[in-house]
């Protein structure tokens, strides 16, 4: 029995659904909080869709309670890469975008491509997901202060204050890093899939507890590349004929918080991990730009995180230089 698709584009401070149902589409915009699920399952409810099949982008954190509480209500849930819904779209030649177009296109991928079911993660990754979530919050506002020093301040009581600030946030960054080492330290799993990523060159414990917490588990993934995807930094080809050819660009439909924490990583594997060097050097003989050869480096750290995961064996360069594609 096909479940009914709901589709449900994420924002903020709302959600738009797209119940399709019966060769029916019912459409209406929520609240994106505990009220506005409250009100999403008396909707469903009234509509008779008392189990649906609901379908969301895997762009940010905003849909991560909705999927929670849809998931503990017994209806199956999708997070699904936002590369797939538009190749969808593309191949449907939809032309209008609003939120409410997107919800329903979602609801109708759902119907038409059955995505694989979503599962809360566990626990002990949902806490690294929130303690990494406060890293980055506290990183963010030591250089917005940082910057304010840098532009000049012209009052001593301001510049004290700011330097009281920045003083608090170095403490309480210090204190962040511990507890997402020790969390990583009690957790069997995750400390073996912690010592996997950091024998890899260019990735230090923030970026092995980054891609722990974000890409949760290696077996939601077929293939390197679909874990490159989710993380937008698979290659975007543009070629027509004998007359089109384009740059090639990154399809920037994944995880942005993915990509900015692995720019440093790649920065450093470029200069000391044989096999991206190697890799980078090729990349420059032939003339490539400088951010395309990080971001390629980005992509190539991705996919021997894989390697390393998926096999279980710490990094090889010898190994990786014969397994892991450019």
């Amino acid at each position: 029995m096909t479940l009914p698709t709901l589709g449900l584009d994420i924002a903020k401070a709302k959600f738009d659904a797209a119940l399709l149902y019966k060769d029916q589409l019912k459409q209406r915009t929520f609240p994106n909080d505990a009220t506005g699920f409250r009100q999403l399952a008396t909707w469903l409810t009234k509509a008779q869709a008392t189990q649906v099949h609901a379908c969301m982008e895997a762009t940010g954190t905003y849909g991560e309670a909705l999927a929670q509480f849809l998931y503990e209500a017994k209806h199956t849930v999708s997070v699904v890469n936002p590369v797939m819904v538009k190749g969808f779209a593309h191949s449907e030649l939809l032309r209008t975008k609003t939120d409410k177009t997107d919800a329903a296109l979602l609801a109708r991928f759902c119907l038409k491509q059955n995505p694989r079911a979503w599962s809360p993660p566990l626990p002990e990754v949902r806490e690294l997901q929130a303690l990494l979530r406060r890293l980055e919050s506290l990183n963010h506002m030591h250089q917005m202060e940082t910057n304010r020093v840098s532009s000049g301040i012209a009052s001593p009581i301001v510049e004290g204050s700011v330097q009281s600030t920045l003083e608090f946030l170095e403490q309480e960054i210090r204190k962040i890093k511990k507890h997402i080492h020790d969390h990583i330290e009690q957790h069997p799993e995750l400390k073996r899939q912690r010592d996997l990523l950091v024998s890899i060159p260019g990735i230090g414990e923030q970026t092995a507890a980054m891609l722990l917490a974000e890409f949760r588990d290696i077996l939601n993934f077929e293939s390197a590349r679909e874990m490159a995807a989710f993380a937008g930094l698979t290659p975007k080809h543009r070629q027509s004929g004998s007359s089109v050819h384009g740059k090639s660009r990154l399809d920037k439909m994944g995880a942005a918080h993915i990509r900015k924490a692995l720019y440093m990583p790649a920065i450093v594997a470029l200069r000391y991990n044989a096999v991206i060097q190697v890799f980078g050097e090729r990349l420059r003989a032939a003339g490539k730009h400088s951010l395309v050869i990080i971001a390629a480096a980005m992509r190539k750290l991705i996919h021997l995180a894989y390697g390393v995961l998926k096999s279980g064996q710490a990094f090889d360069p010898d190994w990786a230089t014969h397994k892991v594609g450019a």
